[in-house]
Parts: structure tokens; C-alpha cells; sequence
């Protein structure tokens, strides 16, 4: 009997399925429409799809053979973009509840006058102060003062929040304040989501762990829900295996945990995608990978250097400060979706407004008249100018040829040119979000590979190669659902830190030691609370260091061992190659200091393993379905053009461009002068040709 491990993603236009059968090695992936509503019955719809599929004569649903069921998600990404999170309020130190509106005083877009801050999440009246001090050194200089603290409790419980957020200065160093001020709050406001700043951010920071704090109580109820509607629906399917959620760090947690740390899951999505594509690349001996994930919607792009993306303690989501562990992913407005205009200027843009899953592109036929880039690319003929997802979804060419003719009327072009030059905008922006995570980082992208994924990224990734001057595209077998299959190739997670500001001297080695022997109790904790074996444990040590004076760290990881005055040379080192490789630049004049400790606890769980296959020659005439005309900016002119189909191209098959491969959740380009092969692995190698 089969034994199957599910992985869904549920996206904003699509959700995929991604099947994997333990016993015999099977892959089997199915895609539904998203349901923005409420994606809990997008992804019931397609779990309960899934499974008839791989077993269509089975009397009932085979839900008792899934033995694991994994699931990224973009709720809370959504409901921040939105803003469709609860009503909060907020408890802080006396004298502190503007600093979530004063912020750090900065400026984002300096020369932009018509710049918008995004809306404070907590308004001036639900930021309430009591009476209470802590210093740097963990000293209490005011105790906290428990009559205000309740009356605090009982004036957010009369103005009906749902959401309460703690945070006390240096709250992280002595969080008893805190911790009283929850055990009042959950007297006064049982039914309220409360979220302590010791508990969600540990850091030093004050801003940005209040603005982490205020993000997780203002998403916490919205996971909550959220969960609370799939897990029955999941149960009503017969699904008795534990459901897993993915963290933006690229590992997965239980729905309790996600629920009460709503702000680790707001890469959810994306992450699974990175996971995804560095357990592909290393099979096929790709380590160093620029992933390029494109969708709908948006485009979210990864560097993973020596088969590792860089874990990143802090970053900015759509305007506010997060200081939680995720993978270091760079979004942009640019999907397949992505509506195109004209400019006050009278020049072409493209996103980062998207037509989304409803109504969708024009071709869809559901009532919107803008063109997209799925649009341009069915007047362009890369993709099927009939239907999509295999012969499952009609479309309306002449709708998409009619709305990119309006925009070309506007523009003073050609159909065909305007068509090109929405693929050719789009391209740009996503050739900006590489070079955000390369060239500004001090990596030069054509030492790397593109691998490209998501329902629209192996479309456009050839033209994104040549863009960058990159020499090499990898495709997935299954690169529309590479997300959802992350998620049968990643394990338990958690992260752990503290703040521990010292200068790196020999006198640190003790203090170093006595943390991080503090953060492994709390490691172990978690792993017994998760049930994971002694030996599927992994611990990761990295510490965050700076010049004294700078107000950045780079993280430097810290080898096994016992902690000596031979680990802070060790350490030195570390953060003197990796300031040269972003900066350009190291110094021994400036003293190197010692910020954050961190702590990285993997429990490994058991995973798809993707099989390879023996090679059957180069000739790969026999996965030709079709030809049809495609207009191609080389000869702008169309072009008689093969088409392959991806499930008969068998490992070692060679065929050189114009090329277009189309399968079931996603369509390949392979451009004049260039050329593709399919790797024992199934993956497909486009390289410009020699």
C-alpha cells in the first residue's frame, strides 16, 4: 500500500500539490485556483483532488496512507499587506509607546517627497505606558508598577482589543516585568492573543522588537483563525498525520507554535522554495544557486552559496522591522499577474499591482481589461495560446491580443512590440532584485546558477540569464510546485538568541561559553517537546560581530568545540573575511565586538528522496507534440517553434532553441542560441550555446 507525504502551497493565485508515494519513489503534483477568501478551502480542494488522483478506484479517499502533510502558507504576509490584522493594543515602558511611530527617524526614500509610511499598526490611544525601568545591565531601576499595569489591562479589555502586545525596555536582559504584566493581562483579558517581547524577539533593538511584538499580536488571532478553520477541514478529509507549518526560516512547526509566533511564518511561502531547490541543487552538484521564484503575484529571489542560503536575524516586510530568523529572500511586485500601465510619464511599467487569482489576467475570461505578463506572453505565443495547467484551463487569446493592442495604441507601437516590452520591463525589475542579493552584497552573479521555479519562473528565466550575463539556467522536474515539494525536503526548526554586547578579547570566552550553554538547555527543551531522537538532533552556533561604533553585525559561525581564547581568534577571523566579502574592506585598527549569540536547533525528520535515472541518449525527437508560431525579439517576426512536452524528455536528451517545453504547472523558453539537457535527475540545463 502507499504511503504518501503531502506538501501543499497555497499561493495567491495558485495552490499546489505536491504527492510523494515513500514506497516506490512517485512524485504526482496537482494545482487548483486559490481561494483568497479563505484558503483553507483552496487547499482542502486540492489535498482531497490530490488523492483521488493517485488512487481513482480507490472506494473512498486514501487520507489513512498520509503519513505527513506540510504546508507554507501566505496568510499572514497577506493580512499585513492588507492590513487585515486585529484590533492591538500595546503595554510598554513609561515614556515609550510613540517609538513605534518615531521609529529610527530614517528616511527610506530619501528624494521621494510623496513617500508613505505604512500605517502604525497600534493607534496613539491603544499604546498604553506604565511605570517601569530595567537597565542594560538587567538592573531594576523602577519596579514595575502592578496597580497601573491593571488598570492598563482593564482600559484595552473596555476598548475591545483582541490582540495585546508587551514590550518593556531591556526586557530581553530581565524579562520579569514582563512576564508579571502577562500573567495581569491574561487575568483581566482571558479571550485576548497576548505576545511578550522576551518571548517573540529576545534582542537588543528596542524599536525593532517592538515592531516584531506588535506584528505577531496583530497577526497572532489572524493564524490563529485561520488554522483553527484548516485543521477540521483536514480532519474531515481522514488526515490522522501531525500537520506542519513552515517557518521564514526554512524549517517547519507545528500548528500550535505558528499560531502563538504568527511573525516567524510571514516567508512561509517562499522559504519552502529555497529549501526546495538546495536539496535539488546539491543532487545534481549545483551549490552555488541564485534561486528566481516567480508566481502570480510576485517574484522572490535567493542566493545560496556552497549549497546554503545566509540566515538573516532582521528585516524590513513591506515597511516594518522584523527581528526573527529567515532565510535572506528578496520580493518583489512582479508575477505573472502583474498589471501593466502607463506612466504619467507616458513610459511602460509593469506591477506591482496584480490581476491576482480573481479576476486574473485578461486571457482568463473573468471580467478584468488590463493586460498582464501572462497576457502578453499568450499574444507572444511562449505560452499555449489555447489553455494552461495541461488542457485544464481554457483561455481567450483574442482577449489578451485585444487589451495589449489598447496599450499599444497608447504607446504608439506594435502589438507585438508593446507584448515584448512588458516581458522585457518585467525581466528588468527581476534582474534589480538579483542584483540586491549579489552585486550589493559582494557576489558576482555569473559565478552562479539560475534556478528557476514557480508557475511563471522558468518562462522568463532565460531572458533573466542574459540580463545578469549568467551562463547557466537549471529547471526542476517539477518547478511550478517547488515550494510544496520544499516541504517534503525540510525538517523541524527553531532558533534560539541572546544579546550579549562584549568585546571580543579573551575575557569573552567565559561569558560566550555560559550563553550559549543557556541557549543549548533551551534547545534541548524544544527537542523534547517535539519528540525528536537523539540522534536526528543538530545544533548550529553563530555569533553576530561588528567593528565598535557600527550599528550593523555580520553573522560568523562558530565550529563545534569547546569555547577558548583560540575560538575568539577563530572568530575574529571569521568576521574579518566576512566584512571584506560585503564591505570590500576590513581593518585592524577598530576593535571587533561581540553582539548577538544564536543558536540553530534542526531536528531531521524523514524526507522525499528523489531518485536519478540512467541516461537513454541525446535524441530527443520523440517528445515533440506540436509546433506553433512564436514571436521571438531575435527576428521580430514569429517563428515556427517545437514544442516539447516535459514528461517525455528522459535523461540525457539534448535539443537547442527556439525551444518551448510545457507541462502541466509551468512552460520553459529555451531562446535562439541556446541550448537545453535533461540531467539524470530530470532537471533540465539551458546554456547559451557554445
Amino acid at each position: 500500500m502507499s504511503r504518501w507525504r503531502i506538501g501543499v502551497d497555497s499561493g495567491g493565485t495558485f495552490t499546489d500539490v505536491c504527492l510523494f508515494d515513500e514506497q516506490d519513489g512517485r512524485v504526482e503534483v496537482w494545482k487548483v485556483p486559490s481561494t483568497p477568501d479563505d484558503p483553507s478551502r483552496g487547499i482542502a480542494a486540492g489535498v482531497e483532488e490530490g488523492l483521488r488522483r493517485v488512487a481513482p478506484d480507490a472506494a473512498g479517499l486514501p487520507a489513512a496512507s498520509v503519513t505527513y502533510f506540510g504546508h507554507g502558507t501566505t496568510v499572514a504576509t497577506n493580512a499585513l499587506i492588507q492590513h487585515r490584522g486585529v484590533r492591538t493594543g500595546l503595554v510598554t515602558t513609561d515614556g515609550f509607546r510613540d517609538l513605534l511611530e518615531i521609529g529610527r527617524q530614517k528616511r527610506p526614500d530619501l528624494y521621494d517627497i510623496q513617500a508613505d509610511k505604512p500605517p502604525v499598526l497600534v493607534p496613539r490611544d491603544l499604546r498604553l505606558e506604565v511605570p517601569e525601568r530595567v537597565d542594560h545591565t538587567g538592573e531594576i531601576l523602577t519596579p514595575l508598577d502592578e496597580v497601573r499595569m491593571r488598570a492598563a489591562a482593564r482600559a484595552l479589555a473596555t476598548a475591545g482589543v483582541r490582540a495585546i502586545a508587551v514590550s518593556f525596555l531591556y526586557g530581553f536582559i530581565r524579562p520579569e516585568h514582563e512576564q508579571r504584566a502577562v500573567a495581569i493581562l491574561r487575568e483581566e483579558n482571558p479571550d485576548a492573543f497576548i505576545s511578550a517581547g522576551h518571548e517573540i524577539a529576545p534582542e537588543f533593538r528596542e524599536y525593532e522588537r517592538l515592531s516584531t511584538v506588535v506584528l505577531n499580536a496583530y497577526l497572532g488571532p489572524v493564524m490563529s483563525d485561520y488554522l483553527g478553520r484548516l485543521g477540521p477541514r483536514l480532519a474531515a478529509l481522514g488526515l490522522a498525520a501531525t500537520p506542519h507549518l513552515t517557518q521564514s526560516n526554512g524549517g517547519v512547526i507545528g500548528f500550535a507554535t505558528a499560531a502563538a509566533m504568527a511573525v516567524r511564518t510571514i516567508l512561509s511561502g517562499p522559504a519552502t522554495g529555497v529549501v526546495g531547490a538546495q536539496a535539488i541543487g546539491a543532487l545534481s552538484s549545483f551549490n552555488d544557486l541564485i534561486t528566481f521564484d516567480m508566481g502570480g503575484t510576485s517574484t522572490d529571489v535567493a542566493l545560496l552559496q556552497d549549497g546554503r542560503c545566509k540566515l538573516a536575524s532582521e528585516a524590513t516586510v513591506h515597511g516594518y522591522p522584523i527581528k526573527a530568523p529567515m532565510l535572506d529572500i528578496h520580493t518583489v511586485g512582479a508575477g505573472g499577474g502583474s498589471l501593466a500601465f502607463i506612466d504619467a510619464g507616458g513610459l511602460l511599467k509593469v506591477g506591482p499591482r496584480s490581476a491576482g487569482a480573481d479576476p486574473g489576467p485578461v486571457c482568463y475570461d473573468r471580467g478584468n481589461e488590463e493586460a498582464t505578463v501572462t497576457d502578453a506572453n499568450v499574444v507572444l505565443q511562449t505560452l499555449n495560446p489555447r489553455h494552461l495547467l495541461g488542457g485544464r484551463m481554457g483561455i481567450r487569446h483574442d482577449l489578451a491580443k485585444q487589451a495589449i493592442a489598447r496599450l499599444a495604441g497608447r504607446l504608439g507601437l506594435g502589438t507585438m512590440e508593446t507584448a515584448q516590452g512588458i516581458v522585457s520591463v518585467v525581466t528588468a525589475n527581476m534582474a534589480r532584485a538579483i542584483r540586491v542579493i549579489s552585486v550589493q552584497r559582494g557576489h558576482d552573479p555569473r559565478d552562479y546558477t539560475l534556478m528557476a521555479f514557480g508557475g511563471a519562473g522558468p518562462l522568463h528565466a532565460a531572458r533573466l540569464a542574459g540580463e545578469l550575463e549568467m551562463k547557466r539556467v537549471m529547471v526542476p522536474r517539477n518547478p511550478g510546485i517547488l515550494c510544496a515539494m520544499g516541504l517534503l525536503l525540510t525538517d523541524l526548526r527553531a532558533d534560539f538568541a541572546a544579546t550579549r554586547l562584549m568585546a571580543a578579547s579573551a575575557d569573552a570566552a567565559p561569558r560566550l561559553a555560559e550563553t550559549f550553554a543557556a541557549l543549548i538547555d533551551r534547545a534541548e527543551r524544544w527537542f523534547g517537546e517535539e519528540g525528536i531522537a537523539l540522534a536526528d538532533r543538530r545544533l548550529t552556533r553563530t555569533v553576530d560581530m561588528r567593528y565598535e561604533g557600527q550599528n550593523y553585525e555580520l553573522a560568523v559561525e562558530l565550529p563545534d568545540g569547546t569555547i577558548d581564547l583560540t575560538t575568539i581568534d577563530r572568530l575574529i577571523a571569521g568576521f574579518t573575511h566576512a566584512h571584506r566579502q560585503r564591505y570590500g574592506f576590513a581593518t585592524e585598527r577598530d576593535r571587533v565586538q561581540i553582539v548577538t549569540l544564536r543558536l540553530e536547533a534542526v531536528g531531521t525528520v524523514r524526507k522525499a528522496a528523489l531518485r536519478a535515472y540512467p541516461e537513454v541518449g541525446p535524441d530527443a525527437a520523440n517528445a515533440i507534440t506540436d509546433r506553433r508560431p512564436v514571436w521571438f525579439p531575435e527576428t521580430r517576426s514569429f517563428v515556427d517553434t517545437p514544442i516539447y512536452a516535459r514528461d517525455a524528455l528522459q535523461p540525457g536528451h539534448r535539443f537547442a532553441g527556439p525551444a518551448v517545453v510545457e507541462q502541466m504547472d509551468t512552460t520553459t523558453l529555451v531562446p535562439p542560441g541556446m541550448t537545453a539537457r535533461v540531467d539524470s535527475y530530470l532537471n533540465l540545463i539551458i546554456e547559451a550555446a557554445a
